[in-house]
């Protein structure tokens, strides 16, 4: 397998991908999966109240995209066409006549027309964190003037429920700083970066802290052999070559490793062929700092490597984030710059050269 490590041994081949066939669209997806066509960008952002909506929406704005904040929806498909500028434009419920099921239709007829590509971002957080924010703020929530914020929460999530199941982007900003959510914009919908035909993300994370809402993937890392128990090892991270050494020393990593590469291998083409533009794989361990980080950061050395040797099946871009990492300040807990470097570890036995610690970066 390209970019394999040294070591004193080798993982076992991981089968080469198979040659898509036609799928079924994917369920629960209220439009038609298709191809993205190359055109104009759309940027269509909604989501729920105080989740961080019109942070997006700035941020797109200072990419030079024509911002407009809950336009009627009646006259949304007219804006669209009466200028032929990128435009990100803010959908919520506080838009006139709102209606998940309009919005979809309107979304729908605009993937149809030629020279448009438009997309769904929906911006949620949680709701411990929704309330926070509104006690700090003291406004009042759109649905709930004059009730309890949390009905507000409640009814709103029902209202848009659809339109989460349907985008192609889903923003959990509860603990995103503002500064990382920008540099995430930026890295979706900049300017100076084609759009790839799939994002894809991987994440690591703690079981008891809850898995991360927006997995469309999640795989368990607690069978591995675990640092935490050397007091060594314990206070290092999967990013470290000791830890990194210590749980690829376990005679079940290079095979499962080999396995999930086989897996991703099968799926990711898929995913491409049926229109998918965002991805979030996720692996679990009981901390979140040792295995489930040393895990996440070989599958993206061997997607890294993926990437590098091209194919039309390849179009992606890679973000690594470890969750658990970021929730407890390390220094460069977000959005540093440096790429996933192919051919690094591989997917085979050895520890190989670990990055410095990081939170979330992009190939």
């Amino acid at each position: 397998m390209s970019g394999s490590p040294p070591g004193p041994e080798s993982a076992p081949p991981v089968p080469a991908a198979p040659v898509p066939q036609p799928g079924v669209p994917e369920p629960g997806v209220a439009r038609p999966a298709a191809m993205p066509s190359p055109g104009r960008r759309l940027v269509l952002v909604t989501g729920l109240s105080g989740g961080g909506k019109a942070s997006v929406l700035h941020a797109l704005e200072d990419l030079g995209y024509a911002a407009i904040d809950n336009p009627p929806l009646a006259m949304l498909e007219e804006t669209v066409r009466r200028t032929d500028r990128r435009l990100a434009v803010g959908i919520d419920v506080r838009s006139q006549d709102f209606a998940a099921a309009e919005l979809l239709a309107v979304l729908d007829r605009l993937h149809a027309e030629a020279g448009l590509s438009p997309e769904l971002v929906y911006v949620w957080a949680e709701e411990t964190v929704l309330l926070r924010r509104y006690t700090e703020t003291r406004r009042r929530h759109p649905l709930a003037p004059e009730g309890r914020v949390a009905d507000g929460i409640a009814e709103e999530q029902a209202l848009t429920g659809p339109l989460r199941g349907a985008a192609d982007l889903v923003l959990d900003t509860s603990d995103l700083p503002l500064p990382a959510m920008r540099r995430l914009v930026e890295r979706h919908f900049g300017a100076d970066q084609p759009a790839p035909r799939l994002v894809v993300t991987l994440v690591s994370f703690a079981y008891p802290q809850g898995l991360p809402r927006d997995a469309d993937l999640v795989l368990d890392a607690r069978f591995l052999r675990n640092p935490h128990y050397d007091s060594q090892l314990r206070p290092g991270t999967g990013l470290d070559p000791a830890v990194g050494a210590y749980v690829a020393a376990d005679a079940a990593c290079a095979p499962f490793l080999a396995q999930v590469g086989g897996l991703l291998d099968l799926l990711l083409p898929r995913f491409v062929q049926e229109g998918k533009k965002y991805v979030t794989i996720a692996v679990g361990c009981t901390g979140g700092r040792h295995r489930s980080v040393y895990i996440i950061e070989r599958l993206a050395a061997f997607l890294a490597d993926r990437v590098a040797a091209g194919g039309s099946d390849t179009d992606w871009r890679l973000h690594v984030a470890h969750r658990e990492l970021a929730r407890e300040g390390h220094a460069s807990a977000y959005l540093t710059d440096r790429p996933v470097a192919p051919g690094g570890m591989g997917l085979g036995n050895g520890a190989g050269d670990l990055p410095a610690p990081m939170q979330v970066r992009e190939a």
